[in-house]
């Protein structure tokens, strides 16, 4: 990684206003944009290779799960489903300390960036050792958390997560959960004493809610009643269909409904997957101004469902997306799974369009954007003044980007190319993908390769 230059020229950008060519970007000594001249000359600039867009916010990772990708795909009775996935995450999670969680996560956060992303809302519930004891600093493995952001150069929102119980109704926690658990006072304890720890790494703070399984109405009031953060708050909901069962057998309503009929549900909150929703709760949801957080690639990896996504978006309701359990790293993969679900639902093409004639590629983006910016906590997003100048320069030198104009880019990037259209990122100004390569890929992947090892 380089240091802050004090300008960056692009040949073309997305701004906030369209597509414009020869874009010069101030970026201030904080790392956000201090002015945009367009029709500028290159000259005094530090050059980026090819057309420029915003970095998109991965709305929700957990970060140790990137080492079990590809580990869950054996065939078991024939009934696979989600909840025989969540036994081999257990035993990864049963042979992980924190020096191994801090190589998984410098690991995985370079490939977001290799894959577009700028920013983490890293969903954290990964506590205690693996019996379940504490380590003697609590947020042990938080720091191991922010560590590795700030190895890899990428921004985070860290969301510590509260879970306490294996079921609705406050049932026990089984054994594969002991490294997870919190009473309230402990994990009010463990936000106060991240918070200075964020703020010295440049991080922002959230927290997290596991799932309506995982926390008791009583808790959930008690830690929304006492958390003093202002950041984001998410929660997994609705994202199996057994789920939706044991909620209405729990409180005669549905998880979604449940939600936003017991809880402040308002802008801060991201409800994760949101999967199974009725009509009602889809438009309530929306209503609500919660963010969807949508991670195609897992939902699909889990069978999990496809989400309402032309109807939320139809009701005026706001998404982003995240890679969860990490199967896929990059934005275009998760936008194009996102919009291929539709499509298969629908037996139809080009359903999250904003309006006849524009571009698909450039909707989701634009709309993932704006929702994944909202749902950790920015308070701004894109290629504009006083936002951070995160950036992504897509390869100038590929014929289908080369070849592209304006909106095309985009599509190329997100139906024809993937992750391999990267080339360069920008993060807060510096530059830390550079020519597709991160300044310390041979020591991170040595790294996470030790801990494969150790997990084989």
């Amino acid at each position: 990684m380089t240091g802050i230059p004090a300008a960056l020229f692009c040949p073309s950008a997305l701004l906030a206003d369209g597509w414009r060519n020869d874009v010069r970007i101030e970026v201030d000594a904080a790392g956000c944009i201090g002015a945009i001249d367009v029709g500028a000359s290159p000259e005094g600039c530090e050059r980026l290779p090819g057309p420029v867009v915003p970095a998109l916010a991965n709305l929700h990772s957990h970060a140790f799960q990137r080492a079990m990708a590809g580990l869950a795909e054996i065939a078991g009775s024939g009934d696979d489903s989600f909840w025989t996935w969540r036994a081999e995450m257990y035993r990864t999670v049963g042979r992980m300390g924190p020096e191994a969680i801090e190589a998984v996560a410098a690991k995985l956060y370079v490939e977001m960036l290799k894959g577009g992303y700028g920013r983490v809302a890293e969903f954290h519930y990964l506590h205690h050792a693996p019996g379940g004891d504490p380590y003697p600093d609590p947020a042990e493995t938080s720091r191991r958390i922010l560590a590795a952001a700030g190895r890899a150069g990428i921004g985070l929102t860290h969301l510590p997560v509260f879970y306490a119980h294996a079921n609705f109704g406050g049932a026990a926690p089984g054994d594969g959960q002991r490294p997870f658990l919190h009473d309230v006072d402990g994990f009010l304890a463990l936000l106060e004493a991240l918070g200075p720890a964020c703020r010295e790494a440049g991080a922002g703070l959230g927290l997290a809610i596991h799932s309506l399984r995982a926390a008791t109405p009583d808790e959930m009031r008690a830690i929304l009643a006492a958390e003093r953060t202002a950041g984001p708050i998410h929660i997994h909901v609705a994202e199996q269909e057994r789920e939706v069962e044991d909620s209405l057998a729990w409180s005669g309503r549905r998880p979604v409904e449940w939600l936003l009929g017991e809880m402040p549900v308002d802008r801060r909150w991201c409800a994760i997957h949101a999967t199974h929703m009725t009509p009602d709760e889809t438009a309530g949801l929306a209503r609500a101004g919660a963010v969807a957080g949508l991670c195609p690639a897992t939902e699909a990896n889990l069978g999990d469902g496809i989400f309402p996504a032309t109807d939320f978006v139809a009701a005026g309701g706001r998404f982003g997306v995240g890679t969860d359990s990490h199967v896929a790293t990059g934005v275009a993969e998760e936008l194009r799974l996102l919009e291929y679900g539709q499509r298969l639902r629908d037996r139809r093409r080009a359903r999250l369009a904003a309006a006849p004639g524009a571009s698909v590629g450039r909707s989701m983006f634009d709309a993932a954007l704006g929702g994944g910016a909202q749902a950790c906590g920015l308070a701004q997003a894109g290629i504009a003044v006083g936002a951070r100048a995160d950036l992504v320069a897509l390869d100038g030198d590929d014929p289908f980007v080369a070849e592209a104009e304006g909106d095309a880019v985009l599509d190329r990037w997100i139906f024809a190319l993937g992750d391999r259209a990267v080339r360069d990122v920008v993060v807060a100004g510096r530059r830390v993908i550079r020519d597709g390569r991160h300044r310390d890929d041979a020591v991170i992947d040595a790294a996470f390769a030790r801990v494969l090892r150790a997990l084989r």
